[in-house]
Parts: C-alpha cells; structure tokens; sequence
C-alpha cells in the first residue's frame, strides 16, 4: 500500500476507534475492542473499503503504533474520546519523560500544567525524538521535560500503554521544565 493510502486509512480508523464509533455503525467493548470483521464491513458499507490486508499493514507499519489486534479484533491502544477502560496496570515511570507542543501552548502550560482535555490521559513520550514528531503537527516543536520521578512520588498514577506511550491523568506545572 502507498504511504498515503496508509496514512489515510490510519486517520480513518484513529477516528472511529477513539472518537466516533458510532458514526460508522460500530461499538466498541469496555475496553475498546472490536471484531475486525465487524469493523471491515461497516468500513465497506460505507464504501471505505479497506482490505484485511491493508488493515494488517496499517496496524504493522504506522509509525505510533497506534492500533493493536488481538483475538480477532482491533483497538487504537490510547487517545480515546469516547469512554472505554483500557485495562492498563499502574507502572512507575522512568525518571524523566518528553511531551511534544506546540510554541503557542506553552503560556497557557506554564500556569495550568498539561490537562488531558478531552481524552482520558496526557500523553507522555519515553524520548525527545518521539516528543519532536508529536509536536511537529502544529508548526514548530518545543519538547517539554517532564519530571516523572517527582510526580510519581508525589503520587501521581503513570500507565504506559501498549505502544510505549506513557500515560498520566496530569502533569502539574511545577513538574514541567519548560524552555525560556
């Protein structure tokens, strides 16, 4: 499949599987999860025909590791708007993690910390070049260093999700080192 075939159907599916189940036909589980068959034909029915090949090579190739399949079915593995709970254990952080933004975000950072908005969980990176990726879809990167240690003590939960993002319900502003 071409990269923007890929890409496409990626956004197609990140859409569905996190945000907007329904507006294809489908419903996810409590944790997410759908049967691949099920998803394949409200895909078809909606003539955005998606091969299961294509949807293997989607979920092996995307760069974040953004889906999982097991058992016969598919889940985006975090990033989800709707309500589901995805099973995840509590794990201690490495001492520091990355976040990826965008400059015009970091005023509004600097006082309010990250806030998950409309998703269950601030996403974390493990490393700065993931961080840069993240936030170079809205213009210029600026990585932020995230103190885990001290919020972990502090007793902030961390979880790190299928794909190695790490995931926490806030990130105060006095555990962000931001740049001047």
């Amino acid at each position: 499949m071409d990269e923007r075939r890929l890409v496409k159907v990626s956004k197609y599916l990140s859409r569905h599987l996190r945000h907007d189940p329904g507006r294809i036909g489908i419903e996810l589980d409590e944790h997410g999860w759908v049967e691949v068959d099920v998803l394949l034909k409200a895909l078809a029915d909606r003539n955005f025909h998606v091969t299961r090949e294509e949807l293997e090579e989607v979920v092996a190739l995307n760069d974040k590791q953004r889906f999982a399949v097991r058992d016969g079915r598919i889940r985006a593995n975090q990033g989800h708007t709707v309500d589901v709970d995805l099973d995840l254990t509590p794990a201690a952080p490495p001492p520091v993690l990355y976040h990826g933004t965008a400059g015009g975000f970091v005023p509004t950072i600097r006082e309010e910390g990250l806030k998950a908005m409309n998703r269950h969980h601030v996403h974390l990176s493990p490393d700065r070049e993931t961080a840069v990726k993240v936030g170079s879809r809205r213009g210029d990167p600026v990585v932020l260093v995230i103190d885990a240690a001290r919020m972990a003590g502090s007793g902030h939960t961390f979880y790190k999700s299928e794909n190695g993002v790490w995931l926490t319900d806030h990130v105060p502003a006095w555990a962000i080192m931001l740049p001047d």
